[in-house]
C-alpha cells in the first residue's frame, strides 16, 4: 500500500485531519450560547508552510471538564477584524485525539501573513498570524527562519523564547526534535528550574532503578505535551509564526533506535510505547499530511512517516528527515561493553563505552561486524529514506539546499593517548548516538554531494546543547584529506542543561577532571583535536536564526543567561549574539564573536 493510499484510507475513517479549501465568505454572527463553556488552553498554532497552503492546530475542551465532542469553526482571515474570511471550516474535537483539531487550508496566496482563530460556541481562541510560502520558481529576494530545540521543562528556563518570539520579521520556525522529555526526575534533569515549571506528574509512567519515572502511555504521552504547551512563552511562539518540526529521541526515548529504548543495555523493544509517543506528538504537531503518512490500523511502529521537503521559491529547499524510526542499532553493543567490564549486560546501564566515549578502533571493529551481519552499511536513516533524501538534494534547484538534521553531523574526537593515564589514554569518538556512530554511512550521503557537485549544502542541527559551527568532508575521520560537503551549523537547547555540564560531571573524580575544569578549556580541546571547527560553544542554552539571500547565509547564535541566583528567569535573558557569515559558494564560515 502506498503512502497517498494509507492516508487516503485513513481520513475516510475519521476526522482527525481535514482538508479544506480556500473560499471567500463574510464572517457570520454567534448565536445565543452563553461565553465561558469552552477554552483553549494550549493555545493555537500553524504549520507547514507550502506555496498555498498551511496546516492550522488548536485544542478545545469545556471548562466544566465534560468529556463530550465540541463543534470548533477554524477562522482564516488576511485581516486581524476577520470580516472576511479565505475559510470557515467545521472541525470536531474528541476525547479521541485528546480534544485536539487541525486542518489543511488549501488555495491561500502565496507568500501572505494570514490571521486564524477557533470558535466554540461564543468562546474566541487567541488569534495566531502563520505566512505561506513564496510561490514555487519566484525570486525570493531574502528569507528569514530560527531553529530551536531541546527544551526540557524541568532544567533551567525558557526566556529564550522572549527572545525569539521578539523577531518580528521570521518567515518560519524550525523545531528538530526534543519538544518534550520523556523522563521526569533522571539524572540529567537534576538541575533547578524556574518556578512557573513545577514537577510534572504522570498518569501512568515507568520507574527505573535510579527513580527516573518515565513515559509508558499515550496518556502520559499526552500530559508531557499538554503541560509543555501550557507555556505561555511556547503558545505565543506557535500563535506567531508557522512550525516546520521533526522529532529526535525524547519524544519517546532517550537514544532511541526504531522502537527500542536504551535506559539499560537489554536494549528493550516498545512497539506500543513507540505507537504510543508517534500518536501524541501528530496530535499536538500542526504537521501537513499532504507528503507523510499515517495508519493508525497497521500494527507496526513504522505506522507513521514524517520526513518531506519544502521549498521557498528559488531561495532555499528545506529537507527535514527522521534519524530515529529507522536508524539501526547502535553500533557497539552495550552488552558486550557491559560483559568486558563485569557489568549486568542486561540491567545495568553502559552508556559510556558503547553510545558515549567510545575508542575508536572499537567503533571501527563493531562497524565491520555489524556490516557483515547486516548485509549492508548500518544506517541512520535507513533505506528507503535515504534513497529519498540524495535524489530530493540532488534534483534540487534552489540557491540553498538546508538540511534539517537532528544529531550532530560534524566529527567529535577526543585523542587522550598522550594526555590521561591509562586506562583514558586512548583516541574517543565522543558521541555515537550522533553521525559520528555511522561513519560509513554519514561518508556515503556526504560523498554523493561531492561527487554530483550540489552545492550550498547547509545542515541546521540539534540536540547536542552547544552551539557549534563546522565543516564536515566527505572523509570526516580525515580532515586533511576529505572534501569539504557541508557546513553543520549545531543550535544549543532552549533550556536544556549543557555538553559541558554533562562532561564535567562525568569527569569529577578522575584524572580527566583537569582537561575539563573550565568551559573555554574544554572547548579549546575539543577544537584542538577537530581542525574543521569554525566555532564552538559547549556551555550555552539558546536557539539559532538565519537570513538568506542568494548571497550569502548568516546565523545568529543567541546565548542566553542562566537562572538567577534565587532560581528565577533573568528579566534580560541575552547573554551574547555570535554571528556566522557563509558566503553562496563557499564552504568556509566567517565568524563574528559577540556581535
Amino acid at each position: 500500500m502506498t503512502p497517498s493510499m494509507d492516508r487516503r484510507r485513513f481520513l475516510a475513517r475519521t476526522s482527525f485531519f481535514v482538508v479544506a479549501a480556500s473560499a471567500l465568505s463574510a464572517c457570520g454572527g454567534g448565536d445565543d450560547e452563553p461565553t465561558g463553556r469552552y477554552q483553549f488552553p494550549q493555545g493555537v498554532a500553524s504549520g507547514d508552510p507550502r506555496e498555498s497552503s498551511l496546516v492550522f492546530w488548536s485544542r478545545c475542551v469545556r471548562t466544566d471538564g465534560s468529556a463530550g465532542d465540541v463543534p470548533v469553526r477554524l477562522q482564516v482571515s488576511k485581516s486581524t477584524r476577520f470580516d472576511t474570511l479565505l475559510a470557515d471550516v467545521a472541525l470536531t474535537a474528541s476525547a479521541t485525539y485528546d480534544f485536539t483539531v487541525r486542518a489543511k487550508v488549501t488555495g491561500l496566496p502565496s507568500a501572505t501573513p494570514l490571521y486564524y482563530r477557533f470558535v466554540a460556541g461564543n468562546d474566541f481562541s487567541a488569534v495566531g498570524t502563520g505566512k505561506t510560502a513564496p510561490a514555487a520558481g519566484a525570486t525570493v529576494p531574502q528569507l528569514r527562519f530560527a531553529w530551536f530545540t531541546c527544551q526540557d521543562w524541568s532544567v533551567n528556563h525558557w526566556a529564550a523564547m522572549n527572545l525569539l518570539a521578539a523577531e518580528s520579521d521570521l518567515d518560519f520556525i524550525v523545531h528538530l526534535g526534543d519538544y518534550i522529555y520523556e523522563t521526569v526526575g533522571a539524572a540529567f534533569q537534576s538541575g533547578a528550574a524556574e518556578p512557573a515549571h513545577p514537577r510534572i506528574s504522570l498518569p501512568n509512567g515507568t520507574k527505573l532503578a535510579d527513580g527516573t519515572v518515565y513515559a509508558t502511555t499515550l496518556a502520559d504521552y499526552r500530559t508531557l505535551y499538554r503541560t509543555y504547551r501550557g507555556d505561555a512563552r511556547l503558545q505565543a511562539l506557535h500563535a506567531k509564526f508557522a512550525l516546520i518540526a521533526t522529532w529526535d529521541d525524547h519524544e519517546f526515548s532517550d537514544d532511541c533506535w526504531q522502537d527500542h529504548q536504551t535506559y539499560t543495555n537489554e536494549n528493550k523493544q516498545e512497539t506500543a510505547r513507540r505507537r504510543a509517543a508517534s500518536q501524541a506528538w501528530l496530535e499536538y504537531m500542526p504537521v501537513d499530511f499532504g507528503d507523510m503518512s499515517f495508519d493508525s490500523a497497521n500494527a507496526a511502529y513504522t505506522n507513521l512517516r514524517i520526513y518531506r521537503d519544502f521549498k521557498f521559491g528559488n531561495l532555499a529547499h528545506l529537507v527535514m528527515t527522521d534519524q530515529r524510526l529507522y536508524r539501526d542499532d547502535h553500533l557497539v553493543s552495550e552488552a558486550v561493553i557491559a560483559q568486558a567490564q563485569g557489568h549486568d549486560p542486561i540491567n545495568g546501564s553502559d552508556s559510556i563505552g558503547s553510545r558515549y566515549f567510545v575508542q575508536q578502533p572499537v567503533l571501527a571493529q563493531f562497524e565491520a561486524l555489524k556490516t557483515q551481519a547486516l548485509g549492508r552499511t548500518p544506517s541512520m536513516l535507513g533505506t528507503t529514506q535515504t534513497d529519498w533524501w540524495k535524489q530530493t538534494l540532488k534534483n534540487s534547484t534552489s540557491t540553498w539546499k538546508i538540511w534539517g538534521n537532528e544529531v550532530m553531523l560534524s566529527r567529535l574526537w577526543l585523542d587522550l593517548r598522550a594526555l590521561a593515564p591509562a586506562p583514558y589514554n586512548a583516541q574517543y569518538v565522543v558521541n555515537c548516538d550522533a553521525w559520528d556512530g555511522f561513519p560509513s554511512h554519514r561518508a556515503d550521503l556526504l560523498r554523493h554531494i561531492t561527487s554530483n557537485g550540489i552545492q550550498n549544502v547547509v545542515a541546521i542541527t540539534g540536540d547536542l546543547h552547544a552551539f557549534q559551527c563546522g565543516v564536515v568532508r566527505d572523509d570526516p575521520a580525515n580532515p586533511a584529506t576529505g572534501t569539504p560537503a557541508v557546513v553543520d551549523f549545531v543550535s544549543a537547547g532552549i533550556s536544556s542543561s549543557s555538553f559541558y555540564t554533562y562532561i564535567k560531571a562525568g569527569a569529577g573524580g578522575t584524572p580527566l577532571a583537569a582537561l575539563v575544569a573550565t568551559p573555554e578549556g574544554f572547548d579549546g580541546l575539543l577544537r584542538a583535536h577537530n581542525p574543521d571547527f569554525a566555532y564552538v560553544d559547549h556551555n550555552a542554552q539558546g536557539y539559532a536564526s538565519a537570513t538568506l539571500t542568494a548571497a550569502a547565509l548568516t546565523v545568529v547564535y543567541n546565548k542566553v543567561k542562566p537562572l538567577n541566583a534565587d532560581g528565577t528567569a533573568p528579566a534580560s535573558p541575552l547573554l551574547k549574539r555570535t554571528r556566522i557569515t557563509l558566503a553562496a559558494g563557499s564552504r568556509q564560515p566567517v565568524v563574528q564573536d559577540n556581535a
